[in-house]
């Protein structure tokens, strides 16, 4: 790492032991720069990710600068009561005694944000980090220069570099900083990196959020609006070119309807991006021809019964249908983050057990059905992040709702006040009185021991 970072790094963790991040005042006041700048840079913003990967105004606007403005409003408006030290009720064993949570911020953080969702995955836990009272250094993708140039440029406008910096670089880069001894990681990216980013914490025992990934399933039985589904469908999957964490990737339908779906799917495809999509000005292109080839490979010896068509100096991959692909092909043993969509059929409800469990536990999960006994049944019965009834994606843009994965895709979550609450140690303190001490907790026991059995029904 150069010495510019280490520079960096040691200036902020002086910067935040001096104390400087504590006011509640100072965090807002920062906050609300932030919104300013974002909101200013808003149209540069969208240029730099249509010129990193062809994504369209609305989806820039959308699914990047909106969600952060939101967010930022939400932690300007709430910081104080989110701030605000918990009183809890004491334990009887303490009497007298009062106690309370008292939320901290931990100190200096790393975060490693994704190429796919660059600016809002950058932003979005920085506004969590700086709310609770942390100082960060954000690490944005090397896939996306543009936007990693103007992230840098807004978070100078706004912050000294001993409060926010942004570092950019390479793999080297991003190994160099994890060799480093932060206070808090949070990582956004590929459980395969994930591995490392968590080794690399375990080294120094520090706390993380890692925000992954895995093959998100989606369930289509025979009772769903099929109209509606596919076009829902379509959105979540085909949104930002299928390079999305929680996009549908691989579709469950029940076989009464499997041809019905796919006419329809097919239909909305060409609604939503025309009759060549690779002229649609909605539609974005992979990230890199690593990515790009990749894909690729996954398509081989599939039946491809909509779509298919490729390009690689464009890095275009058209909105592609496939049909009943092998278990045990490329396709099905990985997350495919593009616009592939596997089409499974299935007869009973076993079919999707073995299916899905042959996986392990996703970051999101989609079921179409209007029989609630059914979708109830498998929102118990599967272990994932998070997921949505008869609607893909859009779980997302709860900000009461935490957001994050488990096991494999991910460990924490955040948003909303989950941000807040993911950058903040929760410190329990207990005040005892002085009037009164019962004599029962100390030495000698001798005949006292009757009563350690009792104790723990006032605890």
């Amino acid at each position: 790492m150069s010495v510019t970072a280490q520079t960096i790094i040691s200036a902020q963790k002086k910067y935040f032991s001096d104390g400087k991040t504590v006011d509640l005042k100072y965090r807002k006041s920062f906050l609300k720069k932030l919104k300013g700048e974002v909101i200013s840079k808003e149209k540069a913003i969208c240029k730099a990710l249509y010129d990193d990967f062809g994504k369209s105004e609305f989806e820039s606007l959308l699914t990047e600068t909106q969600i952060i403005i939101a967010e930022l409003n939400d932690a300007i408006k709430n910081l104080k009561k989110w701030a605000k030290p918990k009183r809890v009720r004491p334990s009887l064993v303490n009497f007298p005694s009062s106690a309370k949570i008292i939320k901290e911020p931990y100190g200096t953080v790393l975060i490693i944000a994704p190429w796919n969702y660059p600016f809002q995955l950058a932003l979005s836990p920085l506004i969590g980090a700086i709310a609770a009272g942390n100082t960060a250094v954000i690490k944005p993708s090397e896939l996306v220069p543009n936007t990693s140039k103007i992230t840098a440029d807004i978070i100078k406008n706004v912050f000294s570099e001993e409060h926010v910096a942004v570092v950019e670089g390479g793999k080297e880069t991003a190994q160099a900083l994890l060799n480093e001894k932060w206070d808090y990681i949070f990582f956004t990216g590929s459980p395969k990196i994930g591995r490392i980013v968590y080794q690399a914490a375990a080294k120094h025992l520090t706390p993380v959020t890692l925000e992954l990934g895995g093959k998100n399933p989606c369930i289509v039985d025979e009772t769903a609006n099929i109209r509606l589904a596919a076009k829902r469908i379509v959105w979540g999957k085909f949104l930002n070119g299928g390079q999305t964490c929680i996009a549908p990737d691989y579709l469950l339908v029940h076989q009464n309807i499997r041809c019905e779906l796919i006419n329809a799917l097919k239909e909305e495809i060409l609604l939503a991006y025309s009759e060549n999509p690779q002229t649609s000005p909605d539609y974005p292109r992979i990230i890199n021809n690593g990515h790009f080839e990749r894909l690729l490979v996954l398509l081989e010896n599939q039946n491809v019964v909509f779509g298919g068509k490729t390009d690689k100096k464009e890095r275009y991959i058209a909105p592609t249908l496939i049909s009943e692909p092998k278990m045990d092909s490329p396709m099905m043993q990985e997350e495919i983050f593009g616009p592939i969509l596997p089409i499974l059929s299935y007869i009973d409800e076993q079919q999707i057990k073995d299916t899905i469990t042959t996986y392990e536990k996703p970051l999101s999960l989609y079921v179409f059905s209007k029989k609630s006994g059914f979708y109830k049944k498998i929102i118990r019965q599967y272990a994932f992040g998070g997921g949505t009834i008869n609607d893909t994606v859009v779980h997302f843009a709860n900000k009461r709702l935490p957001f994050g994965g488990v096991g494999h895709s991910g460990i924490g979550a955040y948003h909303g006040k989950k941000s807040f609450d993911t950058f903040s140690h929760q410190k329990s303190v207990v005040k005892r009185g002085n009037w009164l001490d019962i004599p029962l907790r100390y030495a000698p026991y001798g005949k006292k021991i009757k009563w350690a059995k009792k104790l723990g029904k006032f605890m």
